[in-house]
């Protein structure tokens, strides 16, 4: 029976990439994403033609009770084996003094506090303490979790350390009932989040300040997480993975 993976925003950008990876792999693919519905039949079907099967649900991560649909849905599918915690987003670039304070909010719900929930259904789902086989949980973090992103999004970078703390932490929590949990941080990447943040110049200004001297592609990304599922990567938990060309 293939594995079935959870890939939330899972179709654009460093999200769409993993779960077209992980289908490489095999996986059965559950796709959340919040209202690109023309992303989201785009990337169904380029997944069903690769012979696995793919859905997609629409859900506000932000909101507890969808997360709960969501996992109520995939439970009617089949039994949930792993979950890519890929869903984030940084709105705006400013000083956090000139940030709005509804934008941190929402910044903190879906970078942090939707990963806690999702994480939360997942154990229920997957441990073996619940009846579950186990299996595995990335969390997609960032390197701003360490650079902490000054003058651009310090909110976010906050965020994405309390993400980095909960793989940490839960890892260790879930180790003895079958799961892991395990985190990329990837730096730099090629995506179109820095366009629809309002800076679509970032990549080509700062690729040069990244040690390799490129920005990453989400494929790259994806083959780490694609690793750190595999059984490969059995003896790793509890721990983040930087992506980051050496920034």
């Amino acid at each position: 029976m293939a594995p079935l993976t959870l890939v939330t925003g899972g179709t654009r950008g460093i999200g769409a990439a993993v779960a077209q990876r992980l289908a490489a792999e095999g996986h059965d693919l559950v796709l959340a994403y919040r209202n690109d519905d023309v992303a989201a039949e785009r990337t169904l079907a380029e997944l069903r033609a690769t012979g696995v099967e793919a859905t997609a649900e629409r859900v506000d991560l932000t909101r507890s009770e969808e997360i709960d649909a969501l996992f109520a849905a995939i439970a009617v599918r089949g039994q949930l084996t792993g979950v890519v915690n890929n869903a984030g987003a940084t709105y705006e670039f400013a000083a956090l003094t000139a940030t709005p304070i509804a934008s941190i909010e929402r910044t903190i719900a879906i970078n942090l506090t939707a990963p806690l929930l999702v994480a939360r259904c997942a154990v229920r789902a997957m441990s073996t303490e619940f009846g579950g086989p186990g299996g595995v949980i990335v969390n997609i973090s960032s390197g701003a979790a360490t650079i902490g992103s000054p003058g651009e999004y310090v909110h976010y970078a906050a965020a994405k350390a309390g993400l980095d703390t909960m793989t940490r932490g839960l890892g260790l929590e879930v180790a003895a009932q079958g799961i892991r949990v395990v985190g990329v941080a990837p730096g730099l990447i090629a995506t179109d989040l820095h366009a629809t943040t309002g800076d679509p110049e970032r990549v080509e200004r700062m690729a040069p300040q990244i040690p390799l001297g490129r920005a990453g592609a989400p494929s790259e990304i994806a083959d780490a997480v694609a690793w750190l599922m595999s059984d490969q990567a059995g003896y790793v938990t509890a721990t983040t993975l930087r992506v980051a060309g050496g920034r």
